[in-house]
């Protein structure tokens, strides 16, 4: 499998590219990372050095690879936090190349806004970007709750309210849907879950909610989650496979005390989801 990813880097720590692409390598597929910022590190610090890379370098780099004659090989385009304003239009570009080389690829996009506690953290323009040009060219998107609840103009909260949320956001053109967050008030005390959607049904998977925050691991869900689904074509064993995995990398995490996602540590976990968790069918 060939995944082109367009996403942020870092130099310390593990977010957008810095987070994908080594789980991905890890479960043996080949990944074509660009880049659309490259930083010291997460903004997440309120400090950090190194550019947001234009669009049209960031272009430049993906005709690039174009004239390499791999557009036909390449089986999901990925992308997440996009940094400026212009690079949307540079992903859908690519989407459209990419597909008219191989048609049945697919583009998943992670419609990195914010999340409920800390609002949005992009640019103000970005949300809006992603409503209405780049998730209608989605085939996969992995937005958490509240990103679902901006996409939609809705307040998903209930099970119910979530997956009529969700059919809002297939209307907008994606087919598959994985809402990496849900919390509902029903849901069991310390636990947390992930539902998906798609033409073949829903399901939901709960795990217990750890005590952190990790930047980064919605990055590790969605690139995980695109690999296992595009290899297997079943969204609920792709929900527990990633489910698994990222439970894991986050308590290793926990564990060792560090603020940054224990990437490398925690590889066998990948490799060998442990499938602790089971996903249970909601329609």
């Amino acid at each position: 499998m060939k995944i082109l990813s367009i996403q942020s880097a870092v130099a310390y720590g593990h977010v957008g590219n810095s987070a994908a692409v080594f789980p991905l390598q890890r479960i043996g597929v080949e990944v074509l990372p660009v880049y659309t910022v490259n930083f010291s590190n997460h903004t997440g610090y309120g400090a950090w050095r190194g550019p947001l890379i234009d669009p049209n370098d960031v272009r430049e780099v993906i005709t690039g690879i174009e004239e390499r004659g791999v557009f036909g090989e390449i089986d999901a385009v990925l992308s997440g936090y996009q940094g400026g304003e212009g690079i949307g239009d540079v992903i859908i570009d690519a989407v459209a190349r990419v597909k008219a080389a191989n048609p049945d690829a697919v583009y998943a996009c992670d419609p990195v806004m914010g999340n409920a506690k800390s609002g949005c953290f992009v640019a103000p323009a970005i949300p809006i970007l992603l409503r209405e040009k780049v998730v209608p060219a989605a085939d996969i998107i992995t937005p958490n709750q509240f990103e679902l609840g901006f996409l939609t103009g809705t307040e998903p909260d209930t099970l119910e309210s979530t997956l009529a949320s969700v059919d809002l956001a297939t209307a907008m053109g994606p087919r598959t849907v994985l809402v990496t967050s849900v919390e509902r008030p029903d849901r069991e005390e310390g636990t947390i879950e992930m539902l998906v959607a798609d033409p073949a049904g829903a399901w939901i998977v709960q795990t217990p909610r750890l005590p952190m925050k990790a930047n980064g691991s919605g990055d590790v869900t969605a690139a995980l989650f695109t690999a296992h689904y595009v290899e297997t074509g079943d969204a609920k064993t792709a929900l527990e496979r990633t489910a698994s995995s990222v439970f894991d990398l986050l308590a290793a995490t926990l564990e060792s005390g560090a603020r940054e996602l224990q990437l490398v540590e925690a590889q066998e976990f990948y490799a060998n989801p442990r499938m602790q968790f089971t996903a249970r069918q909601v329609r």
